[in-house]
């Protein structure tokens, strides 16, 4: 039996990583700008987080939701400590496609509802109903295809009061920032034109914090940018730093039954070891700041360097825009300058989402290897 081709991969085999440096078999090193697609926060091998899963896994590292483990609920009252959502719940599972298809799943029984309202370029992973929301037919297979969502261009706050008047949407979800569909910050405005149209309407208003959560952009999530407070949050990715565990953090609004939600592995101690040691170095060692000074320091630098069209995001969770593919500069990115970057739908733009440790060392290299390849580029061309 051999592995199902998924991804195209980089011509490479990591074999250990420390801080955002990782290494590949022949001992090569690269510098880590893509944190393995934004999960990576707190940087690898972090000792604070090594240790806590050690420790945990010399106890027990699962036994069925049927049995109580303190650490849950420590790992829930740190987090609404850290987030500042101290009155919401936390139900745990293993990803962020999980985390939105309970949300939805809690949405629909709220309201009693089943439309749903998305956005163009968004993406909110691989299950059936996340599959559903997101604005990309090539991974919708007929089983995904319910004809209860409606996706709208973002910024359009009359076609979303357009939908929402009829009174059958359950549900808006926004990803706080977009990360796959092209790096993109929604507007303040629209941001509170969600809320309040959510409000009017009685429809539940999702944001999706899955890659953009967890300190990435300069806040611990995207929206509180806005000062909005969504009545479900999704989170994933950055969660565990690498360790499967995903949430949804419900508002005090929702009431429980039995049965409603449930998981298998969710909630389990190992990956409550990992969330709270997460929450913990992210608070003590102020990295939600640096990853705003960091993101700004960046942005900073990337005006030094030539062919860019335009620079977006925030934080540490930044597109950069090319005239020309930007495949090819991820390409010679890492065969050539040894730095990993991450790409988008826009097939003109890298995504940057390294760990939120790094420093202004870590960016001066990032941006001397990016002159180094665009400039090769505009040689070639020329």
């Amino acid at each position: 039996m051999k592995l199902f081709d998924v991804y195209k991969m980089l011509p490479l085999e990591l074999s250990s990583g420390n801080g955002y440096h990782v290494y590949d078999t022949d001992g090569r090193e690269y510098l880590d700008f893509y944190g393995g697609h934004a999960v990576i926060s707190i940087g690898h091998r972090h000792p604070r987080f090594n240790a806590a899963l050690k420790e945990q896994l010399d106890k027990i590292i699962y036994y069925s939701n049927a049995v109580e483990f303190s650490i849950r609920g420590r790992l829930a009252e740190k987090l609404g400590e850290v987030s500042g959502y101290t009155d919401y719940e936390l139900f745990l599972c293993n990803s962020g496609a999980e985390a939105n298809e309970n949300a939805l799943k809690l949405a629909s029984f709220h309201t009693g509802k089943q439309k749903v309202v998305a956005f163009k370029g968004g993406f909110h992973g691989r299950t059936s109903a996340a599959v559903s929301i997101t604005d990309n037919p090539k991974i919708q297979a007929p089983i995904n295809k319910t004809g209860e969502v409606v996706i709208i261009e973002p910024e359009n706050a009359d076609a979303l009061e357009e939908v929402l008047s009829e009174g059958e949407v359950c549900a808006v979800v926004i990803e706080g920032v977009r990360g796959i569909g092209g790096i993109y910050v929604p507007g303040v405005k629209f941001m509170k034109d969600v809320a309040r149209l959510c409000r009017r309407y009685e429809a539940i208003f999702i944001c999706d914090e899955i890659q953009s959560g967890y300190g990435r952009t300069g806040k611990f999530f995207a929206h509180q940018f806005s000062g909005v407070k969504p009545d479900l949050i999704t989170t994933a990715k950055g969660m565990g730093n690498g360790y499967p565990i995903g949430g949804v953090l419900i508002s005090p609004e929702f009431k429980a039954s039995s049965g409603m939600l449930g998981t298998t592995f969710g909630g389990n101690p190992l990956a409550c070891a990992a969330g709270l040691a997460v929450l913990e170095v992210l608070e003590e060692e102020k990295l939600v700041l640096n990853a705003m000074k960091m993101g700004d320091y960046l942005k900073s630098r990337l005006a030094e360097v030539p062919g860019i069209t335009e620079v977006t995001g925030a934080g540490l969770m930044t597109g950069i825009n090319f005239a020309g593919s930007a495949k090819e500069i991820q390409q010679a990115l890492a065969e050539d300058e040894y730095v990993l970057v991450g790409s988008s739908s826009i097939p003109t733009q890298i995504r940057l989402l390294p760990p939120l440790t790094i420093d202004t060392a870590a960016i001066d290299r990032f941006i001397s290897s990016l002159k180094n390849v665009v400039n090769a580029s505009a040689l070639k061309e020329a």
